[in-house]
């Protein structure tokens, strides 16, 4: 069981700095993410982020732990797309529920204008199209670092 939590918080760590960087170079999306917690600058967005990151690995790790899902995910292109599933799963939530419910709560009507380096409806477009990319990239590293602590085997 030890094992598990290492590899999730590992595989969390690791997926989270992708992640990050998407947000990070593709709409400066940090300082935002760090806002929502009350600590509005890049340094705030990243800990809080990385954080974050931490314990969606160690639910990953829960999850893909049940004895359903680990009997189909014994190896490294299974959980990788099972990482890429979760990932997609977070983004729905987080960004569809959790975010509407974080902006109403600070009393936000909408993104901040200095958000993205680039105004009106193309830097919105950025915003989601680095939304997107971001958590594909979060599930890829998700379920490649996991299998890799698990020590999956590459298929040949």
């Amino acid at each position: 069981m030890q094992f598990r939590w290492a590899a999730g918080a590992v595989s969390g760590l690791g997926a989270g700095i992708g992640m990050g960087v998407v947000f990070h170079a593709g709409a400066n999306l940090m300082p935002f993410i760090g806002a929502l917690y009350g600590w509005p600058t890049v340094v705030g967005g990243w800990v809080v982020h990385l954080v974050n990151s931490v314990f969606a690995g160690l639910l990953f790790a829960v999850v893909i732990s049940r004895p359903i899902l680990r009997e189909q995910t014994t190896s490294t292109a299974e959980t990788v797309a099972a990482g890429v599933v979760y990932a997609a799963a977070i983004g729905l939530v987080s960004t569809g529920i959790l975010l509407p419910v974080s902006m109403n709560t600070l009393g936000v009507q909408s993104f901040p204008e200095p958000l993205v380096p680039l105004p009106g409806m193309f830097g919105s477009f950025l915003v989601i199209v680095s939304v997107g990319v971001a958590h594909l990239v979060y599930g890829l590293l998700l379920g490649t670092v996991y299998a890799a602590v698990k020590g999956y085997q590459v298929p040949d």
